[in-house]
């Protein structure tokens, strides 16, 4: 039976990191996701429980996942090409920072996990030096 609404229904679903975009970015929301990965490895080290391993390592991946995605939703929506600017090798940063999580994914080394650590925290900088915090974020009021 024919239906209007299936004219009218999206063919693709569609996902992005809010509905709008909000305008809310943040590499600590990456660092939060690497920080679990770094954790979980360190934890996994001190566990010789198969069971237990093979838990944390699905965990692991799926953090180092959420880690990119951060990654990829402040490259893609908060760095315009005036930030190029002030952070000429913004690009290269993003490529090598995409590249670790994908080699963290594959990892149980923890000098991987903190080389990730290392180079969100340059995003940060990065983020920090073309004004995030003040084009991004909601101001606390204090009382």
């Amino acid at each position: 039976m024919f239906r209007f609404s299936d004219i009218l229904a999206p063919r693709t679903t569609v996902h992005a990191h809010c509905d709008l975009p909000c305008g809310v970015y943040d590499p600590e929301q990456a660092r939060i996701e690497a920080e679990s990965v770094y954790k979980i490895i360190e934890k996994m080290g001190a566990n010789s429980d198969p069971t237990f391993t093979a838990r944390a390592i699905d965990i692991k991946e799926e953090r180092a996942e959420l880690a990119k995605h951060h990654l990829d939703v402040l490259w893609h929506d908060y760095f315009k090409p005036e930030h190029l600017d002030k952070v000429p090798n913004l690009h290269e940063l993003f490529w090598n920072a995409a590249k670790q999580v994908s080699k963290v994914k594959a990892s149980t080394d923890l000098a991987d996990a903190k080389k990730l650590l290392d180079m969100i925290d340059e995003i940060d900088a990065a983020w920090k030096a073309t004004g995030g915090p003040e084009k991004t974020r909601v101001v606390r009021q204090t009382a």
